[in-house]
């Protein structure tokens, strides 16, 4: 499978993809394909959030787990879905969280979070492929190696970025990023199971918003419904 990729992204992750690991996940991508396994997002996404939010464009990163697992779902932006696909319950609280900080009405209708990364909001996963129907069945071939590259990168080059954290999973991450050159923002993970435990009141969208307008940077229009 080949790499396409922004330009900024590609020499700023070039060593990265010159390294032993890189081939082993390509070559494992290979096997994958040529054995009929099934594998979201497709190909032509599996870099979507590089390609949407260039290198040189990046003001906030959200942090994910691991891709939608279901037919359709997956578009290569974590917690996002493609367009006409019901949103997961998670992303339905983010939503929900969006409307109580900022009051604003969501009307339900669009899961596609493709508006937020144009903006600057780099949506990603710490693994970028799953096999259908198969939580987390990628998680140990090599993306997470990458993916944490990722990050240490934008802590080191970038100055005043806004890292949404949320959940165990994504606060793991921390040790990855410099606190004295970025601002990093903690809250429960928007998951039915733990929504109520921290991340409803949090105002992360808000409280991001007034963070970059200090940085001197656009606020990011969150609402699903309008296109920036």
């Amino acid at each position: 499978m080949d790499v396409i990729i922004e330009p900024g992204w590609k020499e700023t992750l070039k060593q990265e993809f010159e390294k032993p690991y890189f081939a082993k996940i390509v070559e494992f991508l290979n096997k994958e394909d040529l054995t009929g396994m099934k594998i979201y997002p497709p190909e032509d996404m599996m870099y979507n959030a590089f390609n949407c939010t260039p290198f040189d464009k990046v003001k906030v990163v959200i942090l994910g787990q691991d891709p939608y697992h279901g037919e359709g779902q997956a578009n290569g932006l974590c917690f996002s879905v493609t367009k006409g696909t019901k949103r997961p319950p998670s992303l339905v609280n983010v939503f929900k969280e969006i409307s109580s900080d900022l009051g604003i009405p969501i009307s339900g209708r669009n899961g596609d979070l493709s508006h937020w990364a144009s903006q600057g909001v780099l949506l990603l996963n710490a693994s970028l492929t799953v096999r259908a129907n198969e939580p987390m069945s990628h998680a140990r071939i090599g993306w997470m190696q990458f993916t944490d590259a990722v990050i240490k990168r934008l802590s080191v080059e970038k100055k005043g970025l806004v890292f949404l954290l949320w959940g165990r999973f994504a606060q793991e991450k921390k040790h990855l990023i410099d606190a004295k050159r970025h601002r990093i923002l903690e809250a429960a993970h928007p998951s039915p199971l733990s929504a109520r435990n921290g991340f409803f009141g949090c105002r992360h969208f808000s409280l991001t918003n007034e963070i970059l307008i200090q940085e001197g940077m656009s606020p990011i229009e969150w609402n699903p419904d309008l296109k920036t």
